[in-house]
């Protein structure tokens, strides 16, 4: 199984800039999309942030578009994130997986604490 290790997370003021990064174990190229989540203070659940598939096609969530950039490295089974003019509701738990990975059922990594104070 290909584990993932997300890094990168730390406190930031408002309109300040974090680059995430998720290292993986194994050939991220077997998996077409891959993906950002993050699940904010209080929610069960993750929620979509950004995609990529191996093609390089990007799509993001409203909430982040113009903000974050998705990119990915299958030489080095890398993703990352760059998150600029951050705002306190980016604030959460960032994880990478596989777009159609489960939350609760299939393997997630431990994250990365973002938090953007006002």
């Amino acid at each position: 199984q290909v584990h993932l290790v997300e890094s990168g997370g730390g406190l930031v003021q408002a309109g300040g800039s974090l680059r995430l990064t998720c290292a993986a174990s194994g050939d991220i190229s077997a998996v077409n999309v891959m993906a950002w989540f993050r699940q904010p203070p209080g929610k069960q659940r993750p929620e979509l942030v950004a995609s990529i598939s191996n093609s390089g096609h990007t799509n993001y969530a409203d909430s982040v578009k113009g903000r974050f950039t998705i990119s990915r490295d299958n030489a080095k089974n890398t993703v990352y994130l760059q998150m600029n003019s951050l705002k306190p509701e980016d604030t959460g738990v960032y994880y990478c997986n596989d777009v159609i990975a489960r939350p609760g059922i299939d393997y997630w990594g431990r994250g990365t604490q973002v938090t953007v104070s006002s």
